[in-house]
């Protein structure tokens, strides 16, 4: 703990500006202690108070029938019928997985745990979605191999599946990788638990793991550009501990099954500042803490330190007096601590105590009403130069085999396999069997499809269409499995929101989604915003990753992309052959160059409802939606997953065949069907363009220009890069 004088140099290097420490002096008249310091601090950083990134915010469409709690909550809430609720919400931990990425990754992945069981939901499903460097970059190695264990270490030992997920590769993010994690539960309708504080004299609880000084100043940190002293951050990095979650969420939702809770939060980010101030905040009511009841590890913690710890595994919740007794007992029984920490008070303010000295005392309502809010100025950027024809160079196989084997396309099952994805027995499609994962519903037919989808290098060229269409696919793949699409949570991962050229790529992504989202009715319930993703003034590419959940009302009719033999294969959609920021043209041509593909919404539509109709109506076997690498590495991904061959006719008239199997046109499907003279029929009379692509059979795949392949060849090629990287 620093002995320093509080004063504006020590508040700029705890995050505040000159302008933001002469608010906090305006508001408290006088100056405020170091606790008061590090609350302010804490509460007003990017982090916490989304400063930034609220005035775009709101133009994201958030309504629906379905949507029972939008954003504002710890998770979005939407109906699934039978009286269930699906919890979901994705958050980043991005900082903490560079400085130390087994410990990052975990606790990341445990405090998105935290945030949708402390609304009364059993956690079904983690999915994550991780940028890291270029693969040659000395770091990158070192931190995809800690990332990967944290989340597997920490979600395997909870004993929640990882289901899904996405990784790419790119030099943008060799400082600042972006670790992404999302999870979704499942609740009653009618038994969703709220943070917002009430009752005058309630006690104010504090339960799970003793409080010590790891991750101090971690949201501070969290909303920072790096610099070279990134290592020295360290200290700011919570320890996480799987086995101390598990017992929090039975504790905490036996106890959800009593009346004794009236408000719950989890100690995240700010630990037991956010916390406390937020719940007594959204109630409207104040709050006294007596630190020396907070349970600790360490000896001699000061208040400054218990009141920014970012330990993980701890709640705070709000009981009925005369429950206490019950949630005691509860939290004994699992062997946490349990311990009453503070009140209830009709002061409007936080007070906080410790050794018998007021250590912070501060209005609750200027912490949030008085919050900077910027309207920071924003620079759009050029638009990207058409990249022109490029000439094929190396014919369909070559650049196949190449595309299948390079580390934005190469078999993830290196990855997914250190994950458990079918603990609690209840996943359908696991990674790798579908465009997104099916878990059932525990007790029902019903079933939920989640995935997590974003393409950065569109972005880049232009954050309005890569917005748009990381909606799109996410919609596209809920769609390919069968789900009908409910809502998004999103994780919106940028660089310095003071450089204008940030802010305008934030407000063109936000722009491109909330259109997207309008469209496809496919709303945002819940989310994360990470600003300063840049080190030593390189920023990563803008990265706006969405989380989509859809429902299926059978899980049995869900299907998955592997071939079976004796199938037509038919794309759905329309082709223009669009090379513009495609793989091929990166890995084939050496190019990162052009626009990214358009995005129709209404043919999004048109196309994506009619494939649904297709698939419940159990006339597809196999569905999978055309993204990177285009339509042959589409159709190479369904014949490596049933390891059934295929024979592709020759594409259209005057479109180049590279063109045609490269281009990466979006709102497209490859469908594996019985009878394609019935599904081309059906789809004419729609107004659906398709188009017959071959037969699947053998173990070959025969490619309209005659060139095969064999799949175990072409297998050998897909799995080999990540092994031999990480294990070379």
């Amino acid at each position: 703990m620093t002995t320093r004088p509080v004063d504006a140099v020590l508040a700029r290097e705890f995050g505040l500006n000159a302008e933001e420490y002469a608010r906090v002096l305006a508001i408290m008249g006088r100056t405020p202690t170091l606790t008061e310091l590090g609350i302010f601090s804490v509460m007003w950083s990017e982090h916490c108070s989304y400063k930034s990134s609220r005035v775009w915010l709101r133009e994201l469409p958030t309504r629906a029938p379905w949507v029972i709690h939008g954003p504002g909550e710890n998770a979005g809430v939407v109906d699934i019928g039978d009286g269930l609720a699906a919890v979901f919400k994705m958050e980043s931990h991005n900082h903490p997985s560079f400085i130390e990425p087994y410990q990052g990754a975990a606790t990341g992945v445990g405090g998105i745990l935290r945030d949708v069981f402390t609304m009364g939901a059993r956690p079904i499903a983690n999915l994550n979605a991780l940028r890291f460097g270029d693969p040659g970059d000395p770091r990158t190695r070192r931190i995809v191999d800690g990332v990967v264990r944290g989340i597997g270490g920490y979600g395997n030992c909870v004993g929640v599946p990882t289901v899904g997920g996405e990784v790419n590769f790119h030099a943008a993010y060799n400082g600042n990788p972006l670790v992404n994690a999302m999870t979704v539960g499942i609740a009653p309708r009618d038994r969703i638990f709220l943070s917002a504080a009430a009752g005058v004299g309630n006690p104010v609880v504090y339960v799970g793991s003793k409080t010590g000084r790891d991750g101090i100043h971690g949201a501070t940190m969290a909303s920072a550009a790096f610099g070279e002293d990134s290592a020295e951050k360290r200290p700011t990095v919570q320890v996480g501990d799987p086995f101390t979650e598990k017992l929090l969420i039975e504790a905490c939702l036996e106890l959800m099954a009593t009346d004794a809770i009236i408000a719950i939060q989890d100690m995240g980010a700010a630990g037991l500042t956010s916390s406390s101030v937020e719940m007594a905040g959204k109630g409207g009511v104040g709050i006294t803490l007596d630190l020396d009841a907070v349970p600790q590890r360490e000896r001699d913690m000061t208040a400054y330190e218990m009141m920014l710890s970012e330990s993980q595994e701890r709640m705070l919740m709000v009981l009925r007096p005369d429950r206490e007794h019950v949630a005691r007992a509860v939290f004994e029984k699992w062997e946490l601590d349990f311990a009453v920490i503070g009140r209830l008070t009709n002061s409007g303010r936080i007070v906080v105590r410790h050794q018998g000295r007021i250590e912070a005392d501060i209005p609750l309502a200027p912490l949030a009403d008085q919050a900077p809010l910027y309207h920071r100025p924003t620079m759009p950027p050029p638009p990207p130069a058409p990249c022109g024809e490029v000439a094929d160079t190396v014919g369909l196989e070559a650049a196949l085999v190449r595309l299948l084997g390079c580390p934005d396309l190469c078999s993830r099952a290196w990855i997914w396999d250190q994950y458990d994805a079918t603990v609690g027995g209840q996943t359908v499609k696991r990674p790798g069997a579908a465009d997104a994962a099916v878990v059932r519903v525990e007790g029902h037919a019903r079933a939920l499809a989640l995935t997590t989808d974003c393409t950065p290098r569109y972005c880049a060229a232009d954050a309005r269409a890569g917005g748009a269409q990381a909606v799109a696919e996410a919609w596209r793949n809920l769609t390919a499995v069968g789900a009908r699409p409910l809502a998004v949570t999103d994780n919106l991962n940028f660089g310095n929101p003071e450089r204008p050229e940030i802010m305008g790529q934030f407000a063109d992504a936000i722009a491109g989604m909330a259109e997207a989202c309008r469209a496809l009715d496919f709303p945002v319930v819940s989310g994360n915003v990470s600003l300063y993703n840049e080190t030593e003034g390189r920023s990563v590419l803008p990265t706006p990753a969405i989380g989509g959940l859809g429902v299926l009302d059978d899980a049995a009719r869900a299907v998955g992309i592997a071939l079976r033999p004796g199938l037509d294969l038919v794309l759905l959609g329309a082709t223009a052959g669009h090379l513009g920021q495609s793989l091929w043209l990166r890995e084939v041509a050496g190019q990162e160059a052009g626009p990214p593909p358009p995005v129709d919404l209404v043919a999004e539509r048109r196309v994506g409802d009619f494939v649904r109709a297709r698939i419940l109506a159990g006339t597809v076997a196999a569905c999978h939606d055309v993204s990177d690498g285009g339509l042959l590495v589409a159709v190479a991904e369904m014949a490596l997953a049933g390891e059934v061959g295929a024979r592709l006719l020759p594409g259209p008239d005057g479109l180049a065949p590279h063109a045609f199997w490269f281009g990466e046109d979006q709102g497209r499907y490859v469908l594996a069907v019985a009878d394609s003279a019935a599904l081309l029929a059906a789809a004419a009379a729609e107004g659906v363009p398709a188009r017959r692509l071959g037969s699947a059979g053998g173990l070959d795949l025969t490619l309209p220009d005659g060139a095969t392949i064999s799949l175990p060849v072409l297998r050998r090629r897909h799995e080999q890069f990540l092994p031999d990287w990480l294990e070379g």
